[in-house]
Order: C-alpha cells, then sequence, then structure tokens
C-alpha cells in the first residue's frame, strides 16, 4: 500500500487470440447496505455500501443500524479495512461511533484506515474522549480535500481516488478504479522448456531478444490480453453536476444519487439533491455502461417511479436494492 505518513493522522493511542475477453477471477462486487435518504424507514436504511475487491474490504458510508446490516448480510465487520465517508450529514456517518465501539470491544489488532471530511476526525476523538474509551488498534485518519480529484489509496491492484461533488457542505464521492492486467501467457504457442526469464518477460507485454537485439520471442505472438479493467464509482449526495463527467466517463458501474423524481426537481436544486432523471442523464452522457440509482426519498413509498424517469434517459439502469450485490 502507498500510503504517505504524514498526511495520515493516527487516532489511536498506540497470436490468435481469443474472441472471447477474458473475464477477471478477482472478485470486485458491491453490496447495497442502505438505500434510503435522512429519514429512515421499516425497508429503507441510511447510506452505507460495502465494497469488496480480491480479499479487501471497503465500507463506503456508514449512516445508522450499519453494523447490524453488515451482520445481516453475513460479513464480518472484523474483515473491514478501509472505510470512506462521503460528508458529515448524519444519514451518512452516524453508524460509525457504533461500528467503531464495536471493533474495539470485539479485540480488533488490526489497523483500520478511515478517509473523510476534515473535523471527523474531531468527532471521532471528542466522542471517546467524553466516554472515557480508548482504542486498541491504530485507527488512522486521512482527511479529503474537497476542491480537486485526490488519489486516496493505491493498492496492488486497486486504486482509489476523491470525485468533487456539490452538495453544499464539503462532499465527495469514489472511484475505485482496478489497475491494467499483465497479458496472459498462450502456453500452447510456446516451445515446450522455456526459460523461466523469457516466460517473466513476456509476461509484462515486453518482447525478449536476444545479445544482438533481435527478437527471439515477441509478446505479440505468445500473449493475449489481461481481462478489461474494471472501474466502480460512488455519486452521493450532490446536485447535478457535469463537472464529473471527464472523471467517471466510460465506467463499469456508477452509483449515483437520486432522492427526488421529477415531481420535485426544483426541490432537489435547492437542498443540492438529484433527480432520477438527472442521475440517468449524466450517465448517458459519461457514457457508463451500468448506473445503479438510490438514497430515495422516504415521501416516495414505492421505487417504480424512480426507475421509470432514469430509464428513459438511460436504460440500463437498475435500483439499488438494499441486500443486493452487485458485480462490477
Amino acid at each position: 500500500m502507498n500510503m504517505t505518513e504524514s498526511w495520515m493522522k493516527d487516532l489511536s493511542q498506540n497470436g490468435n487470440l481469443s474472441a472471447v475477453e477474458p473475464v477477471s477471477s478477482i472478485p470486485f462486487a458491491v453490496t447495497i447496505l442502505g438505500s434510503g435518504s435522512a429519514t429512515p424507514t421499516l425497508d429503507r436504511h441510511q447510506t452505507a455500501q460495502l465494497l469488496q475487491y480480491n480479499s479487501d474490504y471497503f465500507l463506503i458510508d456508514c449512516g445508522e443500524a450499519t453494523q447490524y446490516r453488515l451482520i445481516e448480510q453475513r460479513a464480518r465487520p472484523s474483515r473491514l479495512k478501509y472505510i470512506f465517508i462521503s460528508h458529515l450529514h448524519g444519514d451518512h456517518y452516524f453508524g460509525l461511533m457504533p461500528l467503531l465501539s464495536s471493533l474495539n470491544m470485539g479485540g480488533r489488532t488490526e489497523p483500520l484506515y478511515l478517509f473523510g471530511p476534515r473535523g471527523l476526525d474531531e468527532v471521532i476523538t471528542t466522542t471517546f474522549r467524553v466516554s472515557d474509551g480508548k482504542f486498541f488498534f491504530p485507527l488512522h485518519f486521512q482527511a479529503i480535500e474537497v476542491d480537486k480529484p485526490t488519489l486516496l489509496l493505491d493498492l496492488p491492484g486497486l486504486t482509489v481516488e476523491s470525485i468533487p461533488l456539490d452538495h453544499g457542505i464539503a462532499c465527495t464521492g469514489f472511484l475505485f478504479r482496478e489497475k491494467p492486467h499483465k497479458p496472459r501467457l498462450l502456453r500452447e504457442k510456446l516451445p515446450t522448456e522455456v526459460p523461466i526469464e523469457v516466460l517473466k518477460t513476456l509476461k509484462e507485454g515486453q518482447d525478449v531478444t536476444n545479445e544482438t537485439g533481435e527478437i527471439t520471442y515477441a509478446a505479440a505472438d505468445y500473449t493475449a490480453p489481461g481481462p478489461a479493467a474494471r472501474s466502480y464509482a460512488y455519486c452521493s449526495d450532490t446536485r447535478y453536476n457535469e463537472r464529473i463527467l471527464t472523471q467517471i466517463k466510460g465506467i463499469d458501474l456508477l452509483y449515483h444519487e437520486a432522492t427526488f423524481r421529477d415531481d420535485n426537481a426544483g426541490r432537489a436544486s435547492e437542498v443540492h439533491h438529484t433527480t432520477a432523471r438527472q442521475a440517468g442523464t449524466l450517465a448517458e452522457k459519461a457514457r457508463v455502461k451500468r448506473l445503479l440509482i438510490g438514497h430515495f426519498s422516504s415521501r416516495y413509498k414505492t421505487y417504480e417511479g424512480f426507475l421509470a424517469e432514469a430509464q428513459d434517459v438511460f436504460p440500463n439502469t437498475e435500483l439499488a436494492v438494499e441486500g443486493h450485490q452487485f458485480a462490477v
């Protein structure tokens, strides 16, 4: 992990290619834990998502009762390594203190990395100070710069960067982008005995040459492209914002808030939110492959209207139904 400690605050006290594009075997999926907005209902919880990439688990936002939702999905909170908080409206982080307390009482010793707006560290330290609580595991906090896209995390197979949003208070989305996969060897085309150094060079997509510079093994002849790199963008909460189009262009899966429908478009703009149709418009302009909509206002009792309005602009839209897992 490429993390610079200077910006981390320690809150603890201690040939012929196949016609079919190969599919990556690395797990990359998001589970919806909460898809409601500020006011919870019996069937809609406040915002939270669990994203898995390979063996790493990322929590995106942490609304009230998120740890219960994790338990319901049989996802052990102890497996979390990274938490991303988009902004400091309560429906996106009021579940964080209980979650941290449970991890603390559960005997966690592994470090936890927390990314969020400035001030979140103050909330945490104040809460634990007045309750005479102490952390028994390292909790590292990075404040997110909200004015421009910023690289937050650089893992061996994945990067995470912030997406500046328009929500009245400091608020960012998050872009999870898989790094390009290395080419795969076409072993059926290779001679029976090939030095390991040759295989390593080909695996990097490079030609193998001899002492005189002559190509002895051409990468184009003995390798095929690896699986396409995948990407997931999370955008909640925000007013309709075309400034992010360049950053999210062509991604595989976009989650975008759709708090209101057309009947409340004026209200949506007033309170820095988006309608379902606007979310579909953004997805269409960004040429993303799939769209998920969520963060539905409690004033609406059914989902069908949201889906119809978004699909009218961008047909490949799905509802972020709680408990459902979506592969990226």
